[in-house]
């Protein structure tokens, strides 16, 4: 089962503020707003997803641990792109400097940012179209590095912003590349 989508627009706008506290009084729903509005709400992913987002996760977070410039997010953040989205990427890192740039109370909420990177992991609930959507509207925003993990054909889009999409077949590691400087993710855990 894919996004469901819900229109309230024709008769009520939501703000930034409003959106922020409906996903907090709903904090069990998964929710999403595209650019005119409209409401994503997100399906829950399975065990298997789940565990393979941890070890994402776990494996940007101690290289930037390390490194220490930026800031690392798992999948519970939204980030309010330039265009009015609200999205939550699977996973997700901004440069420090965009990250102290910002408010405590914008801290707080949905960041009003567009992460330097990011992934989205494709699992058989997922739509393909709709998430490479995603991909381009992140780089549209400010995104410099995506990657598209799909996990059922082990298959991974890489969305260099500016330059076409890379496809590779059942790659051992990643390079951060310049975005993220000495990370390589390492897919023995998540294949």
């Amino acid at each position: 089962m894919d996004a469901l989508t819900i229109n309230f627009t024709p008769v009520l706008q939501i703000t930034d503020e409003q959106f922020f506290q409906l996903c907090q009084i709903n904090e069990l729903i998964r929710f999403e707003r595209n650019a005119d509005g409209t409401l994503l709400l997100m399906p829950l992913v399975g065990g298997l997803t789940s565990n393979r987002n941890a070890n994402l996760t776990a494996q940007l977070g101690v290289w930037n641990r390390d490194e220490s410039l930026g800031i690392a997010f798992g999948s519970s953040v939204g980030f309010i792109l330039p265009n009015g989205a609200v999205r939550s990427p699977d996973l997700s890192w901004l440069r420090r400097d965009k990250w102290d740039y910002l408010t405590q109370k914008q801290k707080e909420e949905f960041p009003p940012v567009c992460p330097d990177f990011l992934v989205e992991l494709r699992s058989d609930t997922d739509c393909l179209r709709r998430l490479q959507n995603k991909m381009q509207e992140y780089g549209d925003n400010g995104t410099r590095l995506g990657w598209l993990i799909d996990l059922e054909i082990r298959q991974v889009e890489i969305y260099r912003f500016g330059r076409d999409v890379e496809v590779l077949q059942s790659p051992a590691s990643l390079s951060g590349e310049d975005i993220l400087p000495g990370f390589v993710l390492n897919f023995e855990d998540i294949w």
